[in-house]
């Protein structure tokens, strides 16, 4: 029959176990306190544009916040309304995190007036201070999305889409770091998504 463990065998199984949990909880306190695993795509240059209510919408104004970022315009038929159905269930999902935001840029912001926009965001039922609509100068616009951005754009040739633009939705930490690229088409991707925002949201920097 095997002898019972003495009382040193005791004590130091005691003591190891005290270490391994202290190990934990300083790895988890760490965690807290570092940007998650994320790639750096570099940063949003600085910007100024127009959201729905006339508002100026800059990224020193999104700075301390996650942000999310897609280009499209109103009067698109092709795959806008998908990326705008995607904003739309990304802003139900993160409802309960107050430093998650979303913005939608026009690449047509000749046609798309902050009234349009408004009338836009009413449809998709964007809340306020959640999830903005922004306008600009056309050539602000189109360098903002290749050059800061990195994201195509282009004339097309189909009337449903005249505008060629990326599906990609993009994600941005709190000071103003490309973090990620998301295919608004592929429901994994909206998944990772997700997760990622919330996991920038709680970093503390």
């Amino acid at each position: 029959r095997n002898a019972a463990p003495s009382s040193d065998a005791w004590r130091l199984l005691s003591w190891l176990l005290g270490v391994v949990a202290l190990v934990t909880v300083a790895r988890g306190a760490f965690a807290t306190k570092t940007a998650p695993a994320l790639p750096a795509y570099g940063r949003v240059p600085d910007f100024s544009l127009v959201d729905q209510r006339y508002g100026p919408l800059t990224r020193e104004r999104l700075a301390g916040s996650v942000w999310i970022a897609d280009f499209i315009f109103t009067r698109c038929a092709g795959q806008c309304p998908l990326m705008s159905q995607r904003m739309a269930a990304l802003q139900r999902e993160v409802a309960s995190e107050q430093g998650i935001r979303l913005i939608s840029i026009s690449v047509d912001p000749a046609y798309d007036t902050a009234e349009r926009l408004a009338a836009y965001a009413g449809r998709f039922g964007a809340q306020e201070g959640r999830w903005d609509f922004a306008t600009g100068e056309p050539a602000a616009i189109a360098t903002l999305a290749q050059e800061g951005f990195r994201l195509g754009l282009g004339e097309g040739t189909d009337p449903r889409e005249p505008i060629l633009h990326s599906v990609r939705l993009v994600l941005v930490d709190q000071r103003g770091a490309i973090r990620g690229y998301y295919d608004a088409t592929e429901e994994d991707a909206m998944r990772r998504l997700i997760a990622d925002a919330r996991r920038l949201a709680r970093v503390v920097w």
